[in-house]
């Protein structure tokens, strides 16, 4: 397995004429190395909270504004919240951090980390490894406690990469940016479809990393394409993101991870898979509440081909979910699944944050007639 090689191979010292070379081993899933900032800058490194040298904070490079935030800090009336330990670090105008990491050349990653939004209310995020960029919007919270995990995948261009988290903001208050903290990486091996299931990925298992601390699921930002996406095998084609959400967490029907459509219809879920022209395909799925305090009349829309159903569940924040059905012909050599969350909804705790009915164990089966 990957993890048990990049284990053999960590440390591995190559010596030859005298010349000892460090072969660096994959990362391995899990937090970057002082991924939460829990090892910060010497006291003669900061001047009251911001960062005054580049490599102040250990196996990070940090540029511009950079503050180094204690949890429980506060910022005029608010109180700052860390997710994970008791440090976090917060990007002003134009700051980045970086850090470079050996990884596996070739091979499918996703970065999960965790963001706040403070005083800006338009903010995002540029991540970017060496060869590849993405924006991730913030402004819009999903979590009660004030704080996201959000997930990008990239394809590792080589062996060696650098992880860049950029505040592209200019705030009038220099310092009006994002927290940020526990940034993480997992490798993703592509599941196949089979002719027992035609969707690739339909229990969500593949995915992104979901920190064991964080309440709040890990987000799958928008416009997120199949070839490189945090959930290998689905598309994100709408102006939300969706939740990815886990069993220790939250109500999963089947398996240990689910997608909580929490944009209204405004999340859209997709994939494209192959079908025989003018054969019958049956379309099943879960449609349920993950326990998250989202309450009341739920509908999730299936779309396929031509052809569209609308599953509906009453929720009452529990937990629980019902199946759904979908006969439909196919009108082309590859069909677009597609899943739609009828309404909005948010959570009946007050906190205004956006929620939705979940949705897991996605088959798709070839039928002899239209009833199946």
């Amino acid at each position: 397995m990957y993890q048990e090689a990049a284990l053999l191979l960590a440390l591995l010292c190559v010596s030859s004429n005298n010349v000892n070379i460090v072969v660096a081993a994959p990362i391995r899933d899990g937090l970057l190395p002082n991924g939460n900032f829990e090892k910060g800058p010497k006291p003669s490194q900061l001047k009251g909270s911001v960062v005054k040298e580049r490599s102040a904070v250990p196996n990070w490079d940090m540029t511009g504004l950079v503050e180094y935030i204690k949890a429980g800090q506060k910022q005029d009336d608010m109180v700052l919240v860390v997710p994970e330990g008791s440090s976090a670090v917060r990007l002003g105008n134009e700051a980045s951090i970086s850090q470079k990491i050996s990884v596996r050349s070739g091979r499918l990653y996703s970065i999960t980390f965790s963001a706040a939004r403070t005083c800006a209310q338009d903010e995002r995020l540029n991540i970017s490894v060496t060869h590849e960029s993405g924006v991730i919007p913030i402004q819009t919270l999903y979590g009660s406690d004030g704080w996201d995990s959000y997930s990008w995948a990239f394809k590792a261009g080589g062996p060696e990469i650098e992880i860049r988290i950029h505040n592209p903001g200019h705030e009038e208050h220099p310092a009006c940016g994002p927290l940020i903290d526990a940034v993480a990486i997992k490798a993703l091996f592509p599941p196949r479809f089979s002719r027992y299931n035609l969707i690739k990925n339909g229990k969500f298992e593949e995915g992104p990393y979901v920190f064991p601390k964080a309440k709040w699921g890990v987000l799958i930002p928008p416009f997120i394409e199949d070839e490189n996406s945090p959930l290998p095998g689905w598309m994100i084609e709408s102006l939300k993101a969706v939740k990815y959400v886990d069993k220790a967490h939250f109500f999963v029907p089947e398996g240990h991870r689910a997608i909580e459509l929490v944009g209204g219809k405004e999340s859209a879920l997709s994939q494209i898979v192959r079908t025989s022209l003018n054969k019958f395909y049956a379309l099943t799925f879960n449609v349920g509440d993950a326990r998250d305090a989202c309450e009341g009349p739920m509908a999730v829309e299936a779309f396929a081909g031509r052809s569209k159903v609308m599953v509906e569940y009453a929720s009452k924040g529990r937990g629980g979910f019902r199946r759904g059905r979908l006969v439909f012909k196919a009108v082309s050599p590859r069909t677009r699944v597609t899943f739609i969350s009828t309404f909005y909804h948010t959570k009946s705790d007050h906190s205004g944050s956006l929620c939705g009915p979940i949705i897991d164990d996605v088959r798709l089966v070839a039928v002899r007639t239209l009833r199946g």
